[in-house]
């Protein structure tokens, strides 16, 4: 069985790192610079960065930020934030950037995860989905959504009571778009990879959707990395197990040192879950 990896996830707005809940309320959370040598340090298997007002404020993500948190580092970093074309890609991956994150872009424009997989391979490609739970009756469904069902009996395509919806911009727009179909097509497309965040989630550290996660790797044979929620060791094993994810990504509890990586493997590890130590 391959390793589980642990990723730290690093939003930066104003060259700072912030963290909130449910994609609001954002405060500080240090210096990405000095948190990504810490990270790196500790044992952390990949860093993301993602620039989390550069869609909105219609820009790049910052070169200069992504330059020096790749100076930190010997371990993948990702990039995302601002990424809406072949050029933007190119900028990421010049300062220092592993692979590339698209989110929005993705969305508006498909065509563009098949463009940067050919450029750089699939495993430089990651397609970032931010959802949240909606009923069958949600304003936020497209007409192309399925409605995925969860459980072992139960394929992932299957028609059932669980839907999950798709935003963009930053958690602000709905796309009209059902998580799993998504990620469907993002694989089909070129994708290596699906960082799948749970916006009802986020930094309530009361653990991951195991069940959005489920859903999604299930459907897809590339990995996915579970985000939002984590608040305790025992999360991690749960997404890891029911979750059925690939990596697990967190930023609050490792940002305000609540526990540590090394820690973290240790129980994964004892509990029969793969980790590189």
């Amino acid at each position: 069985m391959l390793s589980k990896r642990i990723i730290a996830c690093l939003d930066v707005r104003n060259g700072q790192v912030v963290k909130g809940v449910n994609f609001e309320g954002l405060r500080s959370a240090g210096d990405p610079a000095e948190l990504a040598r810490r990270y790196n340090r500790e044992g952390i298997d990949e860093l993301v960065v993602l620039d989390i007002t550069a869609t909105i404020e219609q820009r790049r993500a910052l070169a200069d930020t992504i330059r020096a948190v790749a100076r930190e580092l010997f371990i993948p970093l990702a990039v995302g934030g601002g990424i809406r074309t072949e050029a933007d890609a190119a900028a990421a991956v010049e300062a220092g950037a592993d692979k590339v994150s698209l989110n929005t872009a993705a969305l508006s424009q498909p065509a563009l995860i098949t463009t940067l997989a050919r450029r750089y391979g699939s495993q430089a490609v990651v397609v970032a989905i931010d959802a949240k739970r909606a009923d069958d009756r949600s304003p936020d469904r497209g007409p192309h959504d399925r409605l995925p069902r969860v459980g072992p009996d139960r394929g992932p395509h299957d028609r059932g009571s669980d839907h999950f919806a798709v935003y963009a911009r930053s958690g602000q727009s709905p796309a009209g778009r059902d998580a799993v179909e998504w990620a469907c097509e993002a694989e089909d497309r070129g994708a290596g990879e699906i960082l799948l965040t749970s916006i009802d989630r986020d930094g309530t550290k009361i653990g991951f959707d195991c069940a959005m996660t489920a859903a999604v790797s299930q459907a897809v044979s590339i990995p996915v990395i579970a985000s939002g929620g984590a608040g305790s060791l025992a999360d991690f094993v749960d997404v890891f197990t029911t979750g059925r994810a690939d990596a697990a990504l967190a930023a609050s509890i490792f940002h305000y040192a609540e526990t540590s990586v090394r820690s973290l493997k240790q129980h994964l590890q004892q509990r029969g879950i793969p980790v590189r130590l």
